[in-house]
């Protein structure tokens, strides 16, 4: 019997919802706008925020791994979820960016993709925790081969 259960981290559905509602306020203040120019700033301010909502619910797991003796991950995507075993993952990593003059974690997996490689960088908001956690439960179920401090 196979008691592996798969472990998701994602984007807070209460953060989304958050996003989908500012957009569709600015939505209203685009059409309740007196004049043209701000119709049309308010209006491309609304679809990049509705763009942001749509993309992060479809998206949604961002990150799924697959433990077990061939352990995997699964990542959504917006053409919909990759699957990446264990001999396709180049490396995992933790790095800190310096933003807005403070240090953000962010977790760095580079996989092959098809004949192409390809860096997939998540942080706080892709995963809805801290990514060192995330880093953590990767290295201690099975993905400590290609785990990098």
């Amino acid at each position: 019997m196979n008691d592996v259960q798969p472990v998701s981290w994602s984007t807070p559905l209460a953060g989304l919802l958050a996003v989908t509602g500012g957009g569709i306020l600015l939505v209203v203040v685009a059409i309740l706008a007196q004049d043209g120019p701000s119709r049309l700033l308010l209006g491309i301010a609304a679809a990049a925020v509705l763009a942001m909502a749509v993309l992060g619910i479809r998206q949604r797991p961002r990150l799924t791994m697959i433990p077990g003796s061939a352990p995997r991950l699964v990542v959504g995507t917006l053409t919909g979820p990759q699957e990446y075993s264990l001999d396709r993952i180049d490396r995992i990593r933790m790095v800190a960016y310096r933003r807005i003059g403070r240090k953000s974690a962010m977790l760095e997996i580079d996989v092959r993709h098809d004949d192409s490689e390809r860096l997939l960088i998540f942080g706080r908001w892709d995963l809805g925790t801290n990514p060192h956690d995330v880093y953590d439960a990767l290295v201690v179920n099975g993905f400590a081969s290609v785990a990098t401090d």
